[in-house]
């Protein structure tokens, strides 16, 4: 409409849809609006001037100035509120519709304001879901960094040794916490940032969530979970592998091929058109007739109890799902395909791979070895 505007008030360090319209890395909330076609950023004084040269806006503001403009409307040192007021006013601005995390209190001064507020519900952007032939190839590269990442973990399993049931490393016992280093430091010196790797292993691994800790033991799974942003694009990674150092058990050997064999099928049935649900389900059935349930066992659930994966992009986890929810995949779109089963007394196995949906079928991004056992 002529007289509405979209607006975020966030900072873009941690706000995707911030970060998706300027592609200008702030770290504290700024004032961004879309009027008639085109995008506002207002910053303070120590941000101006880098704005003006770096966001991908059509005008900076400056705070400052607006603050000194407002003042001598209102006689009083302006709130961020007479701000947002004063700025749209200016613009002729009535209407604003805000993402679905805008501060709930600015969002009921701007209505007792007499500024028109609605919501839209995330992505803001609706075409950030689709991803360009650029952001595509963005994500491969993370995906590559990820990928280098794990084999350096397997690299560290490979150079250990098997002594009284514990992983030795450099003559002293292989943890989580030293496995997690190795990945999450060889992601830094490529201009990655790792938060939260998971390196679980034994019963540990069994809650998919779990970030792993203490001493490894071999012949057990080890669930790597690796899922970094690159400092330069801003793009998510996401790859999972599950490894044992020594010898799995015949029922580990089972459920690790399974998982495999599964991802596999879901990827071979992913395309543009597809019902997302119809792939989820299909893993479900492929395990159940595998002999493998999923559902409450000694009162924790056990099987195949978590979504088949989800949209990646500049958020770890946004739309589409591939879950139990009916929803249509599209073109463009890239999704992770992370099947995974978790029984006590055996351990846990997922693996992880991201995809790219085209009209015939998908491109898989993600590129790193799927070994089992490490002797």
């Amino acid at each position: 409409m002529k007289n509405s505007a979209e607006m975020i008030l966030a900072d873009s360090e941690t706000d995707a849809n911030l970060y998706y319209a300027t592609k200008f890395v702030v770290p504290d909330p700024v004032y961004f609006f879309k009027i008639r076609g085109r995008k506002y950023l207002i910053l303070n004084d120590l941000e101006v001037d880098r704005g003006r040269k770096e966001a991908e806006v059509d005008r900076v503001e400056s705070l400052s100035e607006w603050q000194a403009k407002i003042k001598k409307k209102i006689k009083r040192n302006p709130t961020s509120i007479d701000i947002i007021v004063g700025f749209l006013k200016d613009k002729k601005i009535r209407r604003v519709v805000l993402p679905h995390n805008f501060p709930a209190f600015t969002a009921l001064e701007l209505q007792k304001r007499k500024i028109n507020v609605s919501f839209r519900a995330d992505p803001f952007w609706a075409k950030r879901l689709l991803k360009t032939p650029e952001e595509k190839e963005t994500i491969r590269l993370s995906l590559k960094h990820t990928g280098n990442a794990i084999r350096r973990a397997y690299e560290v399993l490979q150079a250990s040794q098997i002594k009284q049931n514990l992983i030795y490393y450099k003559g002293s016992p292989l943890t989580s916490e030293h496995l997690r280093q190795a990945i999450d430091l060889y992601l830094m010196e490529q201009g990655c940032l790792a938060q939260n790797t998971i390196v679980a292993g034994g019963e540990q691994a069994v809650d998919p969530h779990n970030r792993g800790s203490g001493k490894l033991k071999p012949h057990q799974a080890i669930v790597m979970d690796v899922f970094p942003r690159s400092m330069k694009s801003h793009y998510y990674a996401d790859m999972t592998r599950t490894v044992v150092k020594g010898k799995p058990s015949a029922e580990l050997k089972k459920m690790w091929t399974a998982v495999k064999d599964a991802q596999e099928q879901a990827i071979d049935k992913i395309k543009a058109g597809v019902n997302a649900q119809k792939i989820h389900e299909g893993i479900l059935s492929f395990f159940e007739s595998k002999g493998f349930k999923t559902g409450k066992i000694n009162g924790r659930m056990q099987g195949f109890f978590h979504g088949t994966g989800h949209g990646l992009g500049l958020d770890i986890h946004e739309a589409p799902r591939v879950s139990k929810i009916s929803e249509r995949l599209k073109e463009g779109v890239v999704v992770t395909v992370e099947p995974g089963l978790y029984y006590e007394g055996i351990g846990g196995v997922r693996i992880e791979d991201v995809v790219y949906v085209t009209k015939q079928g998908c491109e898989v991004l993600s590129s790193c070895p799927k070994i089992l056992s490490i002797p």
